[in-house]
């Protein structure tokens, strides 16, 4: 994993005098509780056959910190105030002295491995609803949840694989949870050629083929709803210098779905900051994912995502993140599976604790 040179650090002082900060992709406005609309006034470079060029790496490293959630503490302001921010430079400022002093000592700790922070000003990843929350959970997800299995919910018992989700047996993390940041492995590469537009993910190297078509052909391209992908069907179409895409097909991942082959609670297991409960959500065959990229500058994507799952959330909900462009950034082998030893591990203790429990039931009863 290649550390992300955060701009952020490098211009701390810039950060504290000016309103718009190196690393936005848009002007912190003189109202923190305004949320303004994604610039669309930057020119982006073509591809020789004449779309928008959104090619690059974008590690989202700096942004991996911030909660989907907006806290308490921040009322009804997407922005930081001057105060906040200066505490949140000094974090990233300290984040990077843990790194760079691992490096200069020959080690690799929690420095390398936790490889986030939060910069820029927003208050959280969250832009809809405006107080900043995720919906409500419907009482059918409520029971979803419940009857789900990941290590990420307070399960006590894990007897088999099937109690575990698709993270924690290296498959994926699913759709949309890849393209959130989580606290390491947070590159993100984008490829084009003629129709179509390839999204690489550093973490599980998950990759999205995603087709380009006319906006009107959307429906007639779609895949029958029995088909379907722990990724989903993207396909996407260009409005102005935005590329849309819009994806369904998703696997419905949870105990009472209508999936037989997985137990997990979810495909969508948004294991970012600041999403309860417990970081797993379910997902029903419903589940519609709607993004929008958008080249704001030479070296910024802002990147939006409205899901909606009518099952799930009693409402639909955005989040919007800025991405910043780092080519050096280096994708290496993700080795998950070899030498992991920790769901049998997990098996075989939770089995042990089960027949402890059962045993000391047993004595107490005569």
């Amino acid at each position: 994993m290649s550390k992300f040179t955060r701009m952020l650090a490098a211009a701390s002082l810039a950060a504290l005098t000016f309103t718009a900060l190196p690393s936005q992709a848009q002007d912190v406005p003189d109202d923190l509780t305004v949320m303004p609309p994604v610039p669309t006034n930057f020119q982006p470079a073509r591809t020789s056959w004449g779309d928008p060029d959104l090619r690059g790496t974008f590690p989202i490293d700096n942004i991996a910190s911030l909660p989907m959630n907006r806290p308490a503490s921040f009322g009804n302001r997407f922005w930081l105030n001057d105060e906040e921010n200066a505490a949140r430079v000094a974090q990233a400022n300290g984040s990077d002295a843990r790194y760079a002093a691992e490096d200069q000592s020959g080690t690799i700790g929690m420095g390398h491995w936790v490889e986030s922070d939060s910069s820029g000003r927003r208050t959280s990843l969250l832009v809809s609803p405006a107080n900043g929350q995720l919906p409500a959970l419907t009482p059918e997800a409520q029971t979803r949840y419940a009857a789900g299995r990941s290590s990420w919910t307070p399960n006590t018992a894990y007897n088999w694989t099937s109690d575990f989700d698709t993270w924690d047996r290296c498959i994926t993390r699913g759709f949309p949870a890849s393209m959130l940041p989580f606290r390491y492995n947070n590159g993100i590469r984008v490829l084009q050629s003629p129709g179509f537009v390839t999204i690489q993910l550093e973490m599980i190297h998950d990759a999205r083929v995603i087709k380009i078509v006319p906006k009107d052909q959307i429906a007639a391209n779609r895949w029958p709803a029995s088909v379907r992908t722990w990724m989903g069907q993207s396909l996407g179409y260009w409005e102005g210098n935005t590329l849309v895409i819009e994806t369904t097909n998703i696997v419905a991942g949870d105990s009472v779905s209508q999936n037989s082959l997985e137990r997990g609670p979810s495909p969508l297991n948004m294991a970012t900051m600041g999403v309860p409960p417990f970081n797993t959500i379910p997902t029903s065959m419903d589940a519609v994912v709607t993004e929008r990229l958008t080249r704001t500058a030479a070296d910024h994507i802002v990147y939006e995502l409205t899901y909606s799952d009518p099952q799930v959330f009693t409402a639909p909900w955005t989040a919007r993140l800025d991405w910043t462009q780092n080519d050096e950034y280096a994708f290496f082998e993700y080795a998950c599976h070899e030498g992991n030893v920790q769901v049998r591990n997990y098996i075989n203790s939770s089995r042990a604790g089960l027949r402890v429990t059962a045993e000391e039931a047993g004595a107490g009863a005569q």
